[in-house]
């Protein structure tokens, strides 16, 4: 039973080796192209609007061979160059599909700004003090004004 399974498995390979390099791609072959899953070209047609597979009966997909190339080279750049999604887009708006697929100058993404790392918390062995209401609030303030600064880097780099 195993050996028919695996000579389907080859006979599947070989059919999909001999089509064509224009032929349309379903999103699993696309998938298997790409070594992504499934539900992530799904997500990266939601952030994407330049990927647009045409869609058949039963909302099955196509992939053009320019939608593949497209994503190919989105793959590369989130999974190997370091961009993130708005980076992605960002570069889209600037250079357009034919100048990312050609493979125009591309940038390297800025470099991201240093962690921020917490301020780790006494041991559990270690009662805290008993702070006083002043005391307390004083904490906060700065827990607050922390949170502002990490909130005004993050907007910084989104742009």
């Amino acid at each position: 039973m195993t050996d028919e399974i695996e000579q389907a498995a080859q006979a599947e390979s070989a059919r999909r080796a001999e089509k064509s390099a224009a032929a349309f791609r379903t999103i699993s072959e696309v998938a298997e192209e790409l070594d992504v899953p499934q539900h992530v070209l799904r997500f990266w047609e939601t952030k994407f609007s330049q990927v647009r597979p045409m869609k058949r009966g039963g909302g099955r997909r196509y992939y053009r061979p320019e939608d593949v190339e497209l994503l190919r080279k989105i793959r590369t750049l989130l999974y190997e160059d370091g961009y993130t999604i708005r980076g992605v887009q960002k570069l889209l708006r600037q250079t357009g599909v034919r100048g990312l697929i050609s493979g125009a100058d591309v940038p390297q993404p800025e470099a991201r700004p240093p962690s921020v790392t917490p301020t780790p918390a006494p041991p559990a062995s270690q009662p805290a003090a008993p702070a006083s209401q002043s005391t307390r609030r004083q904490a906060l303030h700065e827990v607050l004004d922390e949170l502002y600064a990490i909130r005004s880097l993050i907007n910084r780099n989104a742009r």
